[in-house]
């Protein structure tokens, strides 16, 4: 299910963004002389592979109110592939295309219609393919694109655009970034079993979708970040990300539990705005340290407040062989909206008793090992990097999950 993946989709991003540096790299200048004489084929720059395996396991499934099961695992796969050229006036293209494919395997998804040995929503994949087209002068380190992507699994599929924007000072020490991106969901409307018109102990409803419908959820975002070299020991980024969605949010095969014994279907507002603001700072001590941390507060209209900090400290052991070991902390104020099983007002207008939107506050600790000998991984000239990072993620829910990260890249 797309909110089950989401969850994890959270993990894999922090993970992967965790070791990369806060100011864009820029090309060194070109030789306007020789501009003429750059390739105008395309060429493969590089060839990026991450692959991530997730495990958790819990006792607040949402699925059945806020008590049960919530073992998950999530096997990710992505590729990527960049391509560049040169056009007449010397300006470099960039073509950035991106193939994921996830299995993953719920066991409180199942408990959607108990009746039923395994049910569709039990198991699933999602495949979500994207290409991103920039053009950069490299003169002055400016760059803008366009990306398209789309994503589909069993109860859901999304269109995705976004566009991005880069600009530089003169002396390159201060860079801002914009993206502006939006996607357009539609996800069939699935109930657990027991609200189902026409509900019959033991009736079969795996394959009956009459129940269902669907329903869209549009989502609007963007993202601005300045980052700016305070010496050559000190950089500093801020990021301001504010959001918008409407449509469908509630996941309605989610059940709540009332004070009167009633049951009845998640639901929660049909608009939502978020916005997070975060600050990072790299400080370079020396040749072979790296401190690197992060902090990040989240408010939306919903009444959650969160927020999450994070250090990082990269030890070069050798030229070509980092660790870099890491925690995070967060602490969230939940929405007004949630209450445990069998807890709810039965004249609440919005209810949830999903424990991602209560209060609570987690730890994330582990560490990665990155290698890039000059002559290629294991002697393959062509394997430049190989990076293998683990966490293990600990929340006051009693949710506790681990995910390792394999990332190779060819050039």
């Amino acid at each position: 299910m797309k909110k089950l993946y989401l969850n994890v989709a959270l993990f894999y991003m922090g993970i992967l963004a965790s070791h990369a540096q806060i100011v864009s790299p820029v090309p060194a200048k070109a030789d306007t002389a020789n501009a003429a004489y750059h390739s105008k084929k395309l060429t493969v720059d590089e060839v990026n592979f991450v692959s991530a395996y997730y495990h958790q396991d819990g006792n607040h499934s949402a699925v059945t109110g806020g008590i049960g099961t919530e073992l998950l695992t999530d096997f990710a796969n992505t590729i990527d592939v960049q391509l560049s050229n040169y056009n007449k006036r010397g300006r470099k293209n960039t073509f950035l295309f991106e193939l994921g494919i996830d299995h993953y395997s719920s066991a409180s998804s199942d408990k959607i219609d108990p009746s039923t040995i395994s049910s569709a929503s039990k198991s699933d994949n999602r495949i979500y393919p994207s290409l991103n087209w920039t053009r950069t002068n490299e003169q002055t380190g400016n760059a803008y694109g366009f990306t398209g992507s789309y994503s589909h699994e069993y109860d859901y599929q999304s269109f995705g655009a976004a566009f991005n924007l880069t600009r530089l000072s003169k002396n390159k020490n201060t860079q801002f970034d914009m993206r502006l991106q939006a996607f357009l969901d539609k996800w069939k409307v699935i109930l657990p079993v027991e609200l189902r018109p026409g509900y019959a102990p033991g009736k079969n409803y795996e394959h009956d979708h009459s129940a269902d419908g669907s329903a869209p959820r549009n989502s609007f975002s963007a993202s601005f970040s300045l980052s700016q070299v305070i010496n050559p020991r000190l950089q500093v980024l801020i990021i301001v990300e504010p959001a918008y969605q409407h449509g469908l949010l509630s996941t309605r095969y989610q059940r709540d539990y009332f004070t009167d014994g009633s049951l009845r279907a998640e639901n929660l507002p049909g608009k939502r705005y978020k916005l997070p603001v975060a600050a990072r700072f790299n400080y370079f001590l020396d040749d072979h340290f790296i401190i690197r941390t992060y902090y990040r507060y989240y408010m939306d209209n919903w009444g959650i407040r969160a927020h999450t900090a994070e250090v990082e400290v990269p030890v070069k052991l050798t030229s070509f062989v980092s660790v870099s070991p890491f925690y995070r902390y967060n602490s969230q104020q939940g929405t007004r909206y949630f209450a445990p099983y069998g807890q709810h007002n039965p004249n609440a207008a919005y209810y949830t008793s999903d424990c991602d939107l209560a209060d609570l506050h987690s730890s994330f600790v582990g560490a990665g090992l990155r290698l890039s000998p000059p002559k290629g991984v294991f002697g393959w000239q062509r394997l430049n990097m190989l990076e293998l990072r683990y966490g293990h993620y600990m929340r006051s829910t009693n949710l506790t999950s681990n995910v390792i990260t394999l990332n190779m890249r060819f050039k």
